[in-house]
């Protein structure tokens, strides 16, 4: 039982409810996913990474970009990803508004940086840019692709 002294409005209790919604925002439990190593909803652009035998695949979902405006570098296991979107300009050709009741586009310069596995390769590098996606294909390392081993009979 808890000290007559001890109130639920005790600054301590207020102190254990914020870290549990820091830690929930941490682990981004209240999602249906669940996914530990999210990030913040809403980060731009978004990312998926894959793997193959031979690459690592990093799919970076940016609509409306002009392929020459991105901005790559690759150091060591860090893949840096940076632009300016301008969604300033008019969507549709024909009618421009004069005020936005909402807008969700997001315009602005942003930058992610990528963390890649050990296994690449920074001098394989390819990047594709397409309907919206731009596609970077990072080789792996000549020793860290999986060999397939012959076993002899006999």
């Amino acid at each position: 039982m808890l000290s007559p002294w001890i109130t639920f409005s005790d600054p301590a209790w207020k102190d254990f409810d914020r870290i549990k919604k820091e830690i929930e925002q941490l682990f981004d439990l209240s999602s249906p996913s669940g996914n530990i190593r999210g990030v913040v909803r809403g980060t731009f652009p978004a990312v998926n990474v894959g793997e193959t035998s031979e690459n690592v695949i990093v799919y970076i979902l940016a609509p409306g970009m002009d392929a020459s405006k991105l901005d790559l570098a690759i150091e060591k296991n860090l893949l840096t990803v940076s632009a300016e979107r301008d969604t300033t300009r008019d969507i549709s050709e024909d009618a421009t508004p004069q005020g936005y009741y909402r807008r969700e586009r997001f315009t602005g310069r942003f930058r992610r940086v990528i963390s890649l596995p050990e296994s690449v390769d920074p001098g394989k590098v390819e990047a594709k840019y397409r309907n919206g996606i731009l596609t970077v294909t990072v080789g792996k390392k000549e020793e860290e692709k999986t060999r397939k081993i012959q076993v002899s009979v006999g």
